[in-house]
Order: structure tokens, then C-alpha cells, then sequence
């Protein structure tokens, strides 16, 4: 019964894309590339992260400093409790670095978005971003 001559609106399932957004945000169900998901590959949004919300990549940017390390190490910690099989990948190449716009370091990116920087994480707050499988 709708109250006011308004129509029930149906409830859609919604597939979420890497950009946060759900279907149903993005025009035409497409996602934020323009895609839609029968135009993705096996289900993967255009960045390479599945219809599921997974993680597809993990990052750590450094200069090779102490701090740098130990964010690399507490990240594989997370991924390893988490039960993850994804490589954390160390970048210390500052031209590599600087295509992230990063000014501190170490930087953890998630999915190719930067999500901390300029500090060291612990790795239960990593797996906090690796857990949820987007970016903030």
C-alpha cells in the first residue's frame, strides 16, 4: 500500500564498484569507468578488483627508511591474518612513488588509492582498509 499516491519503489539488488558507488548511483548501472558489469570481464570492475568488493592489489610506499619497512611488514602481517592471497608490494622507485601524488611517507595504497600516509599503521588497522575492500 503506497501512503500519498506514491508508488512502492522496488528494492534492486545493487553490485557495488570499486569507486564505493552501487549500481544503482551510477547512471545506467555502469560502473564509474563507464562499464557496465556485462561489459567487465568475469565479473571485475575495469581496476581489476571483482564484483565481490575484493582487494586486487596492496601497496607500500617508502623511501626504504625504518618507518617504510615496518609499515611493509605490519602490512603483510594484515594480509596474512586476514587471509588474503594478495602480495604486498614494496615501491621505493620515487618516480613510482610520486605518480600517487604522496608527499609523506610511508603511504599504504589499497586497491591503487591512497588510504594512509605519513604514518605507520598497525596491522589491525590495515586490515580495517584491506577488510573492507575499498578506499576511503
Amino acid at each position: 500500500m503506497a501512503l500519498f499516491g506514491k508508488k512502492k519503489e522496488e528494492k534492486i539488488t545493487k553490485t557495488a564498484c570499486c569507486c564505493g558507488e552501487t549500481a544503482g548511483q551510477q547512471s545506467n548501472g555502469a560502473c564509474c569507468c563507464g562499464e557496465t558489469a556485462e561489459q567487465q570481464s568475469g565479473g571485475a570492475c575495469c581496476c581489476g578488483e571483482d564484483a565481490a568488493g575484493g582487494i586486487s592489489n596492496i601497496k607500500v610506499l617508502g623511501t626504504g627508511c625504518k618507518s617504510c619497512r615496518a609499515q611493509y611488514e605490519n602490512a603483510k602481517k594484515a594480509v596474512e591474518q586476514s587471509g588474503l592471497s594478495v602480495e604486498v608490494e614494496y615501491i621505493t622507485d620515487i618516480e613510482k612513488v610520486m605518480e600517487y601524488s604522496v608527499m609523506s611517507m610511508p603511504a599504504l595504497v589499497v586497491n591503487d588509492r591512497v588510504v594512509s600516509a605519513g604514518k605507520v599503521l598497525k596491522p589491525e588497522e590495515i586490515e580495517q582498509y584491506i577488510g573492507s575492500g575499498a578506499a576511503e
